[in-house]
């Protein structure tokens, strides 16, 4: 958290306005790089979706169009029927005709009367030949009719096929269409991969390690069960203060503008843990108003804080000394500053008022947005977790 010169000692999170700023950015950047890649997913799989369907109306139009053209063959093959039909039954007419027409005598009657055959014998061979003669012409009408039925089914098969075939084209160009569409958001998704994984690397260099969310889950457990404060409040706080341990500081202590006299006690601190107090991260300063950095670990408390409160978080973790930048201790510390402040109580003035203090070391109404934002995160942790 941190410190308005213009307070003394009172406590300003960080969240106040824009602590750890390269931090934040470039979480900001991962996650709308995240959203964009989401996005693009969802237009890779509904696209995919289409194309699929896309697929399956152009089999379906191949497979009318191969019926129709079977169709149009078993067609073919009745007019030809038809025909050879037609073509027979005009060369059994022609028999009939030259039978009526024999020897170059034009009247066919005279020949049956110059044979010497009575009148009613006559009249019953012309009679026949009459009939015969009609049924043939009949037989030869009702084929043509069939045949004519039978081409003009072809065409319209015909046309049933051109029109499939111009539904298949369609088909196949909006399936290039969707392919290519797929192909460029695959890239595009594979870039924005690229610069997520590009600035997970950053930011992990940057914060010096990454910090299991499984981990965040249990120190708020265990802290909850030895300060008497709901897990879902920790973790609501820890969201605000250090978006679940993402933000624990970008900065260097001689970066961070703190105190000569909060360096003595921060230096003091990395020395007892071994560490090199030039290198280990802390909060950086404000840009946003005048204020300094310094703050420490996932409970951002500035070095004198910690102070206050490193005989109880080891007397509680067991750790000896204590650790502002280890999970566990730095989230007990915060639990137990919210106890202190009310918290324990579980009652939604008891936690508002203990985040208050947590932020200014007051309780003034000015800071009740503070209140609403720990208590939204309080529900809605889930959402930092993905």
């Amino acid at each position: 958290m941190f410190i308005l010169e213009s307070y003394g000692g009172a406590f300003f999170n960080s969240r106040m306005a824009s602590a750890a700023t390269s931090e934040e950015d470039l979480q900001n950047s991962i996650d709308k790089a995240a959203k964009k890649a989401q996005e693009t997913q969802k237009q890779i799989d509904a696209s995919q979706n289409v194309l699929q369907k896309t697929q399956v109306e152009i089999s379906t139009t191949q497979q009318l169009i191969n019926k129709t053209e079977t169709d149009i063959s078993r067609k073919e093959a009745e007019i030809k029927s038809l025909g050879n039909r037609i073509e027979l039954n005009k060369k059994i007419l022609s028999e009939y005709i030259k039978e009526l027409y024999v020897d170059g005598v034009e009247d066919p009657f005279m020949q049956i009367a110059l044979s010497g055959q009575g009148l009613n014998e006559l009249a019953e061979q012309s009679d026949q030949l009459l009939s015969v003669k009609d049924k043939i012409i009949k037989i030869l009408q009702e084929i043509d009719d069939s045949k004519n039925k039978v081409e003009q089914v072809k065409s319209e098969l015909e046309d049933k096929k051109d029109e499939h075939e111009k539904i298949l084209t369609v088909h196949k160009s909006e399936q290039v269409e969707i392919k290519e569409d797929i192909q460029q958001a695959e890239a595009t998704l594979a870039e924005l991969n690229a610069k997520i994984n590009k600035l997970k690397g950053e930011l992990s260099s940057l914060l010096g390690s990454n910090v299991s969310f499984d981990n965040v889950m249990e120190a708020a457990d265990f802290a909850s069960k030895a300060t008497g404060v709901r897990k879902d409040f920790i973790l609501g706080m820890l969201v605000v203060e250090s978006g679940l341990g993402k933000f624990t500081g970008g900065c260097t202590a001689d970066k961070s503008n703190m105190s000569k006299y909060r360096l003595g006690i921060f230096k003091d601190i990395c020395s007892e843990l071994k560490y090199d107090w030039k290198k280990k991260k802390v909060s950086c300063p404000p840009s946003s108003y005048k204020g300094t950095g310094g703050a420490m670990g996932v409970a951002q408390f500035m070095p004198d804080t910690w102070l206050g409160y490193k005989s109880i978080v080891s007397s509680l973790t067991g750790h000896k000394p204590p650790d502002p930048w280890n999970l566990t201790d730095g989230v007990v510390a915060m639990a137990k500053k919210l106890a202190n402040g009310g918290a324990s109580s579980k009652t939604k003035s008891g936690e508002c008022k203990a985040a208050k203090l947590y932020l200014s070391g007051t309780t003034s109404s000015k800071y009740d947005w503070y209140c609403t934002r720990v208590a939204y995160w309080s529900k809605n942790y889930e959402d930092k977790l993905n």
